[in-house]
C-alpha cells in the first residue's frame, strides 16, 4: 500500500528489539518509546515543504532552506500515546499538542470519546496521531474521524508496532491517512493483542497492570 510506511532503519530496529523484551524495565521502556518516536518523526516529516532563505553566517551569506510555514500538531491517543510526545516535541519544539481520550464500549466494542482537547487553530494544522500500538485500528480510526470533523485537512498516523487488522481498518475507513510503523507484526490474538508485539504498551510505559 502506498500509504503504509514501515521503517527498517537500523537504529529503530535495534531499539525496537529491546522494547519488545519482557524484561525491559519501565524506565528503559519509556526512554525507548520516546527515542523511537523521535527517529520515526524524522522520517515521517520527510515530505514537509521547504522554501529558500538567505542566512548571514559570520563569513558570508548562505543560501539555505527552511520549512515553508507548515503548522503541525501532535495528537496522542490517551494514555499510551503520551509516551511518544516527548520525542516528537524534541524534534519539533514549536509543535502544538492535542489530546484524544477513548475507551472501548463493553457492548459494542467500539471506541467512545471521553476527552478531546485541541489547539484553537487545529483547522490550520496538519495532525500526526501517535499511539504505540495499531491493533484493531478502532481507536486510530476514531481519532482520525474526530480530527476531520473539526476541520483538519491532512492527518498522519504514527505507531511503533502495527497489526495487519489495524492497517486494513485504517485503509478501509481513512485511505487518505498515511501510516508510519517501525514494525508490521503477524496478527492479533483472541484478546486483541498484537503477536508477537510487546504486550500492553500503556502498562509498560507507566508501570501499571
Amino acid at each position: 500500500m502506498s500509504n503504509l510506511h514501515v521503517f527498517d532503519h537500523p537504529l529503530i530496529q535495534h531499539k525496537l528489539s529491546i522494547l519488545r523484551d519482557k524484561d525491559t524495565s519501565s524506565k528503559l521502556f519509556r526512554e525507548l518509546v520516546s527515542e523511537i518516536a523521535m527517529l520515526m518523526c524524522y522520517e515521517a516529516t520527510r515530505d514537509l515543504p521547504l522554501e529558500d532563505v538567505d542566512v548571514e553566517t559570520p563569513v558570508a551569506v548562505a543560501h539555505c532552506r527552511h520549512i515553508a510555514g507548515k503548522k503541525l500538531a501532535v495528537v496522542p491517543i490517551l494514555r499510551a500515546g503520551l509516551g511518544m510526545v516527548e520525542g516528537m516535541v524534541a524534534m519539533m519544539p514549536n509543535v502544538k499538542v492535542g489530546h484524544v481520550g477513548l475507551y472501548r464500549d463493553p457492548e459494542t466494542l467500539e471506541p467512545v470519546k471521553y476527552y478531546f482537547k485541541m489547539p484553537p487553530d487545529i483547522q490550520e494544522r496538519d495532525a500526526i496521531i501517535v499511539d504505540p500500538m495499531l491493533a484493531t485500528g478502532g481507536s486510530a480510526a476514531a481519532a482520525a474521524q474526530f480530527l476531520k470533523e473539526v476541520g483538519v485537512k491532512h492527518v498522519k498516523l504514527m505507531s511503533i508496532i502495527g497489526a495487519p487488522e489495524g492497517v486494513e481498518r485504517m485503509r478501509s475507513e481513512h485511505p487518505d491517512v498515511d501510516i508510519y510503523l517501525a514494525a508490521l507484526d503477524d496478527h492479533l490474538n483472541e484478546h486483541g493483542y498484537i503477536v508477537p508485539g510487546l504486550g500492553d504498551a500503556g502498562d509498560r510505559i507507566f508501570g501499571t497492570k
